[in-house]
């Protein structure tokens, strides 16, 4: 894996102004839009693969959610999923900006769902990789580290990984999520977690974020998603301790869009991190064969 965040020809950032709060992105390319949306405690730079290889093809978007990366929101904002969901229309608004290919990994996948289902309209193609859905948010290995941010100790859980990156890769923190955790660079874990404690109001919004998951979020628009004709990818690790590729299937038998599933051997959640040639492949013959549909 190429964990690396340099760059020789560095991203264009921006910020723009939304209801839901001034949000920042980063973007590459010209062309048609696709929009990448990262999950819990990452952001837009989980995508700089996507951008940097696909941007020939594409004007490659990714964002930083509400309580997440360098976007900021108002104290009282709602952070949660569905609200997220919302802010990405807003966000889209503010570029003018119709349709896209929508791209989700983790949480973020789970608000690519709720975005598609409410705003199937705006919606090119879909490609979903391993990420919550229907009743399984948060799964269940989540649910120690949620349980730690509700008993106060989010804070020092993120400065421990920030000092000794170590324990970011470690078994009891996010090394179970990647196939080759020492494969991360140091400066990537510090692009994901600094900006979370920059202060005590990100600090708080992430608090919020994580407190209000819930099933119910996907489990509503089930309805509008059994009806999302978006041509959709679904892309899947089979060694993800977070979302059994049994949740994979159960999206492509939802989804009458879906044109191909993939399951990837020894894949874990950030595969489209580690393993971006081969996710890369994927997405631009499902973007290739969405535009001839």
């Amino acid at each position: 894996m190429d964990g690396s965040s340099r760059d020789p020809a560095p991203f264009a950032r921006g910020h723009v102004d939304t209801p839901s709060g001034r949000i920042a992105y980063r973007e590459r390319g010209d062309g048609p839009v696709a929009l990448f949306v990262h999950g819990v405690l990452l952001n837009g730079h989980l995508w700089r693969h996507q951008l940097r290889h696909l941007s020939d093809l594409r004007r490659c978007i990714a964002v930083d959610l509400l309580a997440h990366g360098d976007t900021d929101s108002g104290a009282g904002q709602d952070v949660s999923v569905t609200a997220n969901a919302h802010m990405l229309a807003q966000f889209l608004d503010a570029l003018d900006i119709e349709r896209v290919d929508l791209v989700g990994n983790d949480s973020g996948g789970g608000i690519a769902q709720i975005f598609a289902a409410l705003y199937p309209q705006r919606v090119r193609s879909l490609t979903l990789t391993d990420c919550d859905a229907h009743d399984n948010w948060p799964p269940q290995a989540f649910e120690p580290f949620l349980a730690m941010a509700a008993g106060g100790g989010l804070g020092a859980t993120l400065q421990a990984m920030v000092d000794d990156k170590a324990v970011y890769r470690s078994a009891q923190a996010l090394g179970p999520a990647y196939q080759q955790p020492q494969a991360l660079g140091d400066e990537d874990i510090d692009a994901y977690l600094r900006p979370l404690l920059r202060s005590p109001q990100r600090l708080a919004d992430l608090q919020r974020f994580l407190a209000g998951f819930d099933p119910v979020h996907t489990v509503r628009i089930e309805a509008q998603l059994r009806q999302l004709r978006a041509p959709t990818l679904i892309a899947w690790g089979d060694d993800d301790v977070y979302f059994d590729a049994r949740w994979s299937q159960w999206l492509a038998e939802a989804i009458p869009g879906t044109r191909r599933r993939v399951v990837l051997e020894g894949a874990r959640i950030f595969f489209p991190e580690e393993r971006w040639a081969e996710f890369n492949l994927l997405l631009r013959e499902h973007w290739l064969a969405a535009a001839d549909a």
